[in-house]
C-alpha cells in the first residue's frame, strides 16, 4: 500500500478510471451510501472492470489519512503522463501544435497547485513545470482540488528550473514572466508563438534567477485596491489571453 498513490473524492477517482483504469488496484466506497451519484460511480467502475469494495466510514478515513474523500478512496499505481519536457515538446512537434506551457516557481500550497492544474487543463496547456526543491507534489489535496486535471496535464518537476528554462529557450519557446514593476502589460504579449507563462507564488513571487531567465516581463492590470492576485487566478488571466489570441 505504501507504494500506491491514494486518490480521494469522486472527481479524482473518476478521472483516473477514465484515463488509466488499469492503474487502479483497489477501490473502496462507503457501504452505507446508496444515492444516485454513488450508484453511477460504482457502475462506471464496474464498466472499467475495477472491483469495488464497500467498507465502513472509519476504514475510508484511515485510507484517506485525513483527506476529504466523499465516501470514495482508490489506491492506484502512479500515472505518469510525460517523463520530461523534451518528450512533451517532441510530441507537439510531431503533431504540428504550438506549445503552451505554465512554469510555477515557489508554489507550495496544494490548493493553489490544484487550481493551477485545473486552469491549465481548461486553457489547453501542454505541461506544467515546477522545481523539485520549492514546490508541492501531486498529493491527495492537489488531486482533489484539480478535479481530474492532474490526470490530463503533465506536471513535471525538474531539478534545476533555470536550466530547464534555458533549454526551453533553445527550443524556441518565449518565456514570459509576470512582475508588478514591469513596464509592459500582459496584453502586449504575442501569445500565438510557442511560449511559456512563468508565475511565482503570491507574496514572494519568482526567484531572482527565474526572473532573469525570462525573455520578457509583463504586468497584469490591477485597477482596484488589492496589490496582487492568487497565483491560480493570475495564471488563468494570462493563459486565457493566450487562448483568446490563438482563436482569432
Amino acid at each position: 500500500m505504501s507504494s500506491h498513490q491514494v486518490l480521494t473524492g469522486f472527481h479524482a477517482v473518476v478521472a483516473r478510471l477514465r484515463h488509466a483504469p488499469e492503474s487502479v488496484k483497489e477501490l473502496y466506497v462507503e457501504a452505507s451510501r446508496r444515492d444516485k451519484r454513488m450508484q453511477a460511480f460504482i457502475q462506471q467502475a464496474q464498466n472499467a472492470k475495477v472491483r469495488v469494495l464497500p467498507v465502513a466510514p472509519d476504514r475510508l478515513d484511515g485510507l484517506a489519512r485525513g483527506a476529504r474523500h466523499q465516501g470514495v478512496v482508490a489506491l492506484a499505481e502512479p500515472h505518469l503522463l510525460a517523463a520530461d519536457v523534451d518528450e512533451v515538446l517532441d510530441t507537439l512537434e510531431d503533431k504540428g501544435q504550438v506549445p503552451l506551457l505554465l512554469i510555477l516557481d515557489g508554489v507550495t500550497d496544494p490548493h493553489n497547485l490544484g487550481a493551477c492544474l485545473r486552469t491549465a487543463d481548461a486553457a489547453g496547456v501542454h505541461a506544467v513545470i515546477a522545481p523539485r526543491d520549492r514546490a508541492v507534489g501531486l498529493n491527495q489535496t492537489v488531486q482533489r482540488v484539480a478535479c481530474g486535471a492532474a490526470e490530463t496535464v503533465p506536471y513535471i518537476m525538474v531539478t534545476n528550473l533555470a536550466r530547464t528554462m534555458r533549454q526551453l529557450k533553445e527550443r524556441d519557446l518565449w518565456l514570459v514572466g509576470t512582475d508588478d514593476e514591469a513596464e509592459q502589460g500582459m496584453h502586449q504579449v504575442d501569445g500565438r508563438r510557442a511560449m511559456a507563462w512563468v508565475m511565482g507564488a503570491e507574496g514572494e513571487g519568482m526567484r531572482r534567477l527565474t526572473r532573469e531567465t525570462c525573455d520578457e516581463l509583463v504586468t497584469i492590470p490591477m485597477l482596484g485596491s488589492v496589490e496582487s492576485l492568487n497565483v491560480s487566478v493570475a495564471s488563468a488571466v494570462c493563459l486565457y489571453e493566450t487562448v483568446r489570441q490563438r482563436q482569432v
